[in-house]
């Protein structure tokens, strides 16, 4: 708590009080004069509790769910806490897989070298498979903002949900999805044929949106999507367009092809259980209130992004293929049903996924929209 300010302060003051300033001495009515300066000051000086905190991310602030925890969720913190003047946080940020790799920012933060940061679950399939459900059920809700608030309020009404985030020793404060999933390619993707002996590339969680068109399956991530499909890894790749864009995509793969595949729940903005505890509670409160500000800030943004995603992807010489409905049919039920596997993995290490996933398809229904296959009924 004490900070280098506090102790010169006291100093001072006790210097003061002795009547000698810069082995000066000082007479009664200076003394006065100079405390009654310093009375504004000095409560503040001893009483703001100087605060460390290092907050990360496996990718860097190219990415928006990355750019508004600096942009959005410090600068709210920053903004409540300032109302009292009673603690102030010392940011260090470490993004761009400076201090948790991808894939790594679960253990990062659960083992404490870093406070806080955003975790994205999707590279967790083992550990978090519970959060993965919307990857387990695709061809259903194209918008992040109804994801995003449907899983926020399941993590409220269902306990195994915030389980699974104590259980590595993190706290939850929000998530964030990403937008309508397609593909980028580079080859022309318009029927379900299409995808017959193609390599394609996924984080995992995705790659049983094809399992059973034929393709091929090659485990992967954004940031790796260019260089592999330059080099012919794979012709292809299942991704968003707000993702594809600052991965500049189209430069290897000028086919934008809107597949709707859905909006997924991508992770969530967590800190150290153990960290957390120790923080006053003003500062806990203020971290909730800033949480709802980088949720609503990172979808504000994404809604607009993704419209522009399309038309920067035409400006650089790419096409936008839109795959048609009933070609969307054929591959939706073609596909091996995602939930089986993912359930019966889930169960084995004691997660109730069926409680979940019904929870979450039932809440999709209850907002008006219908998955193109009833996977929790099969």
């Amino acid at each position: 708590m004490p900070c280098s300010s506090r102790q010169l302060v006291v100093e001072f003051v006790r210097k003061l009080n002795n009547g000698l300033i810069g082995g000066k001495p000082l007479n009664a009515l200076s003394r006065i004069l100079t405390l009654a300066a310093l009375s504004a000051a000095v409560p503040l000086a001893l009483a703001q509790q100087e605060i460390k905190l290092t907050i990360s991310a496996g990718h860097a602030p190219v990415f928006l769910w990355v750019k508004h925890v600096r942009e959005s969720f410090i600068p709210a913190v920053n903004k409540e806490l300032s109302k009292t003047g009673k603690h102030k946080i010392v940011w260090t940020e470490a993004y761009g897989g400076t201090l948790a790799k991808i894939g790594s920012e679960l253990e990062t933060i659960e083992q404490g070298i870093s406070d806080m940061g955003i975790v994205a679950t999707v590279f967790h399939p083992a550990k978090m498979p519970l959060q993965n459900v919307t990857y387990a059920t695709p061809f259903g809700p194209t918008d992040p903002r109804v994801i995003t608030r449907i899983m926020n309020d399941l993590h409220q009404k269902v306990p195994a949900l915030t389980k699974a985030w104590a259980d590595h020793k993190q706290v939850y404060l929000t998530g964030f999805g990403t937008d309508d999933y397609g593909m980028v390619t580079n080859f022309p993707l318009a029927k379900f044929e299409d995808f017959n002996g193609r390599k394609l590339g996924s984080v995992p969680v995705a790659l049983p949106w094809i399992k059973g068109s034929g393709a091929v399956g090659v485990v992967s991530n954004i940031p790796a999507y260019y260089n592999d499909i330059k080099s012919g890894v794979y012709s292809g790749a299942l991704t968003f367009a707000s993702g594809a864009v600052p991965a500049k995509l189209w430069e290897v793969a000028p086919n934008y092809v809107q597949v709707g595949f859905g909006a997924m729940y991508a992770g969530g903005l967590t800190i150290n259980k153990a960290r957390w505890d120790k923080l006053p509670k003003e500062v806990q409160s203020a971290m909730r209130v800033a949480a709802e500000e980088f949720s609503s800030a990172y979808h504000r943004e994404q809604f607009v992004q993704s419209v522009r995603s399309l038309d920067t992807y035409r400006e650089n010489r790419g096409q936008i293929l839109q795959f048609a409905p009933a070609e969307k049919v054929k591959l939706a039920k073609a596909i091996e049903n995602p939930t089986k596997a993912w359930a019966a993995n889930a169960e084995k290490i004691g997660q109730p996924a069926r409680e979940v996933l019904r929870a979450y398809m039932d809440a999709v229904r209850a907002e008006g929209i219908k998955f193109a296959r009833d996977w929790d009924k099969e």
